[in-house]
This record gives C-alpha cells, sequence and structure tokens, in this order.
C-alpha cells in the first residue's frame, strides 16, 4: 500500500524535473502517469495543466485549470487556478474572461499582489481596446441633448399645424355625426 501511495509521487517529482529543463512533453507524460494512478491527484493536474499551456495548449489549460478550481476546496489552490487561468486568457487577449478570472483569484485570496496588478492591467487593455464604445456612448448622449436643444417651430409653422389639427377634429365630427344618424335610422325612440 506505500509504494502505491508513493507511485504518483514519484512521478510528478519526475515530471516535476523534466518541466524544469522545459521538457514539456515527457513531463506531460509523467504528470498522466500520476493521474493515472491517483485521479484525484490535484498537484499532478495543476502541473499537467502547466504543461499543457507550454506545450501551446491553452484551451485544455484553461479547462483543466477550471476543472481544479472548482473541484478543489481550499482557496489558496482556487485562487492558483484562477489566477493562472486569467493569466492565459490575458495572453490569449481574452479580456472580459482573464477578468473574471482574476476577480475569482481576488475573491479567493484578496492579497494576491500579481492578480490584482494584471487585473489593473487586463483592465486598462481593455479599455484601451474599447474606446470606441465610449465614444459612440458620448456621441448618442450629444444627439439626446442636442435634440433637446432644437430649437422650436416658428409661428407659422404652428399655425399651420393646428389648422391642419383642427381640420381633422372637424372631419372626425361629421364622420362620427353621419355614422349617429345612420345607426338610428329613422327609427323612434319612444
Amino acid at each position: 500500500m506505500a509504494a502505491f501511495a508513493q507511485a504518483p509521487e514519484v512521478a510528478i517529482q519526475k515530471g516535476n524535473e523534466l518541466y524544469k529543463r522545459q521538457q514539456y512533453e515527457p513531463a506531460a507524460s509523467a504528470y498522466d502517469e500520476a493521474i493515472a494512478k491517483d485521479p484525484e491527484n490535484k498537484a499532478a493536474r495543476f502541473n499537467r495543466a502547466s504543461t499543457a499551456y507550454r506545450l501551446a495548449k491553452p484551451d485544455e489549460a484553461i479547462r483543466s485549470f477550471e476543472e481544479l478550481a472548482v473541484k478543489t476546496s481550499e482557496s489558496g489552490e482556487k485562487a492558483k487556478s484562477y489566477y493562472n487561468k486569467g493569466a492565459i486568457l490575458s495572453n490569449q487577449k481574452k479580456l472580459e474572461e482573464s477578468i473574471d478570472a482574476y476577480k475569482n483569484a481576488l475573491r479567493q485570496d484578496p492579497n494576491d499582489k500579481q492578480a490584482r496588478e494584471n487585473l489593473q492591467k487586463a483592465l486598462l487593455e481593455l479599455k484601451k481596446k474599447n474606446p470606441q464604445k465610449k465614444e459612440d456612448q458620448k456621441k448618442k448622449q450629444q444627439q439626446k441633448q442636442d435634440k433637446k436643444q432644437q430649437p422650436k417651430m416658428n409661428q407659422k409653422e404652428a399655425d399651420q399645424k393646428l389648422k391642419l389639427l383642427e381640420q381633422k377634429e372637424k372631419d372626425l365630427q361629421e364622420k362620427m355625426q353621419k355614422q349617429k344618424t345612420k345607426s338610428t335610422g329613422g327609427q323612434k325612440d319612444w
């Protein structure tokens, strides 16, 4: 039993050595071996996710870090997982998603200075990326103000509109009167 318990740790150590030497394919295999022996081993899963990123498999790494964050109950591990997810998303220029990941990391560990700094960088980058949206909002607000400040119609236009409305009202009253006389149709109302 003791040999079985050590087996994942030995594979993780082997993976760590290979990772340090930037031999990511064999490191990934070592971590996979540790995971096969102990599927719940968080260290092996975390290291495997980091290796996936180094192997240019960012989507796999993101999924793995997200799984780790959801499955673990320890806030430190959650924070690291969310932080790494955020870093990968930032590199992919998926700023909104990275911002969410950094916020989640800070919820788990409010003292994480790197997560806070990266969150601020991502927010600034997003602001630079989307200045057009702010300009559009400013234009819409200006248009609303312009509509409110439009000059009022002159007296001649007002008189014309008033005469037109009066004529429509007169026509409508005549039409209603004709319908009323048709509906009574000469019958006596006793």
